[in-house]
């Protein structure tokens, strides 16, 4: 890779500084795409002891580039998010991508393609950090910042990205359990 094809893959990257997502962090303001991407990353790191056959390597890149699709299409709420959505992000993902110098481009297109499948043990790691990461965000910020529908959605969201495993079905009882108190203690629906 040429040094100027490097800088040219950095600053379209940089887009997901500012491309800002549905969360919001505890001190009332909205969450960027590249603060997610670097948590989940970091919970994958933290994640090393309980999945000891795991790649954690390439969990840690499937966290890194699981959302450089939102570069182009913005971030959209999972239930917001259409299947035409889905398919726009993924057009415009794959063709920057195709771009990209050899071997990051194919690199990058099979670890897309085992990330879509979730058949990995690597896969379903990333995607369930995915949703945890978007439940305990919502645990960490205020009430006032939730919409209706997300009392509901915190309590059933990631149930079936779990089961898995035994650790990550236990991870997502306590932040069931943390968002249940959140709602006792700062005052419940509105």
């Amino acid at each position: 890779m040429r040094p100027e094809e490097f800088l040219e893959i950095i600053h379209t990257s940089e887009k997901l500084k500012d491309t800002m997502r549905h969360c919001y962090t505890s001190q009332g303001r909205r969450e960027s795409v590249a603060e997610h991407s670097w948590r989940i990353t970091l919970m994958a790191y933290f994640l090393q002891d309980q999945f000891p056959e795991a790649d954690m390597f390439k969990i840690m890149k499937m966290c890194v580039i699981h959302d450089l699709g939102e570069i182009f299409t913005g971030d959209i709420p999972v239930f917001a998010k259409t299947e035409q959505n889905e398919k726009t992000e993924e057009q415009l993902l794959y063709e920057w991508v195709d771009s990209l110098p050899s071997p990051y481009n194919t690199d990058m297109k099979e670890l897309y393609e085992e990330m879509r499948e979730r058949k990995t043990l690597e896969a379903k790691i990333y995607k369930s950090l995915d949703s945890l990461e978007a439940l305990i965000s919502h645990n960490e910020s205020d009430l006032s910042t939730w919409e209706d529908h997300e009392y509901d959605l915190q309590m059933v969201y990631a149930d079936d990205r779990v089961t898995f495993s035994r650790f990550m079905t236990e991870l997502r009882e306590v932040i069931r359990e943390e968002t249940r108190e959140k709602i006792r203690t700062e005052g419940g629906r509105r």
